[in-house]
């Protein structure tokens, strides 16, 4: 357990780490919200002033920031000037969509990369393993941006799939199968594009860490024993292989969540993209340090969810030996 508690400790100093850097750099950014109303000669100086007195701009930066880890506190995460609520109320229903690409995403790009994987690792440098290869050397060149274009053009010439938003106009007048089913329509082309996006790094990394599973000794002797391939592959060699691809997992949250970003921006997915993107042209602090901090959360968790793994498949871990 003190293997988790340092863990633990580690993501929570991450956080509070993130926390300060993203307050300081969004502080000393040029302008502010209320910058733009300075140009309104029907504003005055002292109602600018006023405002700036509500939302706390005319403290010093540490009273700002303390004020902003007590409301975080209290489950609030600052308050929005753009739209007047907590940032927590702002950001949450954009955090549930985006989680919703991004654990799909996941999900199904490590259930093929796996498979994938051990097939190129047992027939290496044969056709199979070298087409495989050369598929993923190809998806590694395109660009995420050009990725999800090619898509997106490619759903609207053909109608093949929903191409925007998360749903329908008339998804309010829809049964509930015919929801989910106008959900799942719009939700194929983002997790597609997320899918492709990242299928060749994990392929890549179940590729490398199964070829060297499969020159353990251990692995020889098997195959000496007359075991079939199967079982030698998925009972033997890929939980040799696990360790680095546990610790792949979390790091892999993190690269989806900054390719969702931009997913959701190109395809106007209702996730933290489009909100981020705003929030930054808007200058609306609080809602950008809050959608930092929440994907850095997102990247603790995904971390610290690979740790526990590490710490029940491998008993050199449980030891203190590792």
């Amino acid at each position: 357990m003190a293997y988790l508690l340092r863990r633990l400790l580690h993501g929570v100093m991450v956080l509070v780490g993130v926390s300060v850097l993203s307050f300081l750099f969004v502080q000393l950014a040029p302008g502010e919200f209320f910058s733009d109303m300075r140009l309104n000669p029907q504003i005055s100086p002292e109602t600018i002033a006023s405002l700036r007195a509500q939302y706390g701009l005319d403290r010093s930066l540490p009273v700002r920031y303390v004020n902003w880890v007590r409301s975080v506190a209290k489950g609030e995460w600052g308050y929005s000037f753009a739209y007047g609520l907590p940032v927590s109320q702002v950001i949450w229903s954009r955090a549930r969509n985006t989680l919703l690409l991004t654990v799909t995403a996941a999900l199904l790009a490590w259930l093929i990369s796996i498979p994938l994987g051990t097939y190129a690792a047992e027939r290496r440098n044969r056709w199979g393993d070298r087409v495989t290869v050369a598929g993923s050397a190809v998806l590694l060149t395109v660009p995420d941006l050009l990725l999800a274009l090619a898509l997106l053009i490619f759903a609207i010439r053909t109608n093949a799939f929903a191409a925007g938003a998360m749903a329908s106009t008339q998804f309010a007048d829809l049964g509930t199968f015919a929801n989910v089913k106008d959900v799942a329509a719009h939700f194929t082309l983002p997790v597609t594009a997320l899918v492709l996006g990242t299928l060749p790094i994990f392929f890549r990394h179940v590729r490398a860490s199964m070829i060297e599973a499969l020159a353990l000794p251990s692995i020889s002797a098997a195959r000496g024993h007359g075991i079939p391939r199967r079982r030698i592959l998925f009972r033997y060699a890929l939980p040799a292989a696990a360790n680095p691809l546990i610790s792949l997992f979390g790091f892999s949250i993190a690269s989806l969540l900054s390719a969702s970003l931009l997913v959701e921006v190109v395809m106007s997915w209702p996730g933290m993209g489009p909100m981020l993107l705003e929030a930054i042209l808007a200058r609306d602090l609080y809602v950008v340090i809050g959608a930092v901090m929440l994907s850095t959360l997102f990247l603790v968790a995904g971390n610290f969810i690979a740790d526990v793994l590490l710490y029940l498949s491998d008993p050199r871990i449980r030891q203190g030996a590792v």
